[in-house]
């Protein structure tokens, strides 16, 4: 049985999704378009390899606007270590965890499949609402 305060109920779908061999200008393009700090990278089975962030496209962006060489692959950027939450876990366990990363979202699993994030600003907002909830 899921937990009433849950990271499933509370998360977001992925607003955008990579893959390895995109170039890293359409990448930025996207995060930019869609407003996101960053988004997964999943290889051509659905499996989640990778995380490119907004911060993780700034090299590339910053060669571009001085060298006028705009390059490089999303494989060449991303992080290729990702730290990923359960989508059973509790709000509380993953606000813990956010106190003691740097990240803005987590990717959400389920059964080894991504299926959604969660990010620091849809935490204090469930513990909000789990704290009106309950006093």
């Amino acid at each position: 049985m899921a937990r009433p305060d849950a990271v499933k109920d509370y998360m977001s779908g992925v607003v955008v999704k990579f893959t390895p061999d995109m170039d890293v200008l359409q990448a930025l393009h996207l995060l930019l378009e869609k407003e996101a700090p960053g988004g997964p990278v999943l290889d051509n089975l659905g499996n989640l390899i990778g995380i490119l962030s907004e911060k993780d496209c700034l090299p590339a962006a910053l060669s571009a606007s001085y060298h006028e060489h705009w390059g490089g692959r999303v494989s060449e950027f991303m992080h290729r270590e990702v730290e990923t939450v359960e989508a059973s876990a509790s709000i509380a366990d993953v606000a813990k965890l956010f106190t003691q990363r740097e990240y803005k979202h987590f990717p959400v699993m389920q059964e080894n499949r991504l299926v959604g994030q969660i990010s620091r600003r849809q935490i204090l907002l469930a513990l909000e609402q789990l704290r009106q909830e309950t006093g």
